[in-house]
């Protein structure tokens, strides 16, 4: 894991280097441009038998050039499970996971991204009614290392409206973690969203 972060860092540093030099060759350099900030991300809404997952994955962010983007996100899930057939009890899950990630595009369409996540969670389980059981609650948090890719389309560099679909796991496996199953194998965080450029109107009056 120290191998892939450092070789990140190293990547990171040797891409941010080169478009420095560009734009001095360019003649222009500005240390923050608003029509680099965007938006976005994905929902996740699911319902199946007895079953019912709701999901928001928003993220705010900026792009330093056209290699490498930076923003602060947030996870928020809920799952409700109730067993209809059996014992009629009910459980519940609700997520909630502040984070930051980086996503390094190599060519235009494909990017590798690390984000860190904090999920604080908070778990309820009610047992049937005619049961004299007192619902039990449990709450805790666990940080989470996601490393993964993906895919974009209609991106050409900064400021374009673009789809992303990105595939991620999480590389600390904490069993506690919302990414880790009950074997202690993580895994994959697979995803679909839109990423949207703002303050696009002075960029296209120049």
């Amino acid at each position: 894991m120290k191998k892939i972060i450092l070789g990140a860092l190293l990547l990171v540093t040797v891409i941010t280097v080169n478009a420095q030099n560009e734009e001095e060759k360019d003649g222009k350099k500005k240390l923050f441009k608003k029509e680099n900030l965007f938006t976005g991300g994905s929902v996740t809404v699911s319902f199946f038998s007895g079953g019912t997952v709701l999901g928001l994955s928003p993220y705010f962010g900026y792009s330093l050039n056209k290699y490498i983007d930076v923003a602060v996100s947030a996870n928020v899930n809920y799952t409700s499970i109730r067993d209809a057939y059996y014992s009629g009890d009910k459980s519940r899950q609700t997520v909630i996971g502040p984070g930051a990630f980086v996503r390094l595009y190599p060519v235009k369409f494909i990017f590798a991204q690390a984000q860190f996540e904090q999920s604080f969670i908070k778990e309820k389980y009610i047992y049937p009614s005619n049961l004299a059981f007192p619902t039990e609650t449990t709450s805790y948090n666990v940080s989470s290392f996601l490393v993964g890719g993906g895919y974009c389309n209609g991106r050409e560099g900064t400021g374009d409206v673009f789809y992303y679909f990105s595939v991620m796991w999480d590389l600390k496996k904490d069993i506690n973690s919302p990414y880790v199953d009950g074997l202690g194998r993580t895994v994959p965080i697979i995803r679909a969203g839109l990423n949207i450029p703002l303050f696009q109107g002075g960029k296209n009056r120049r």
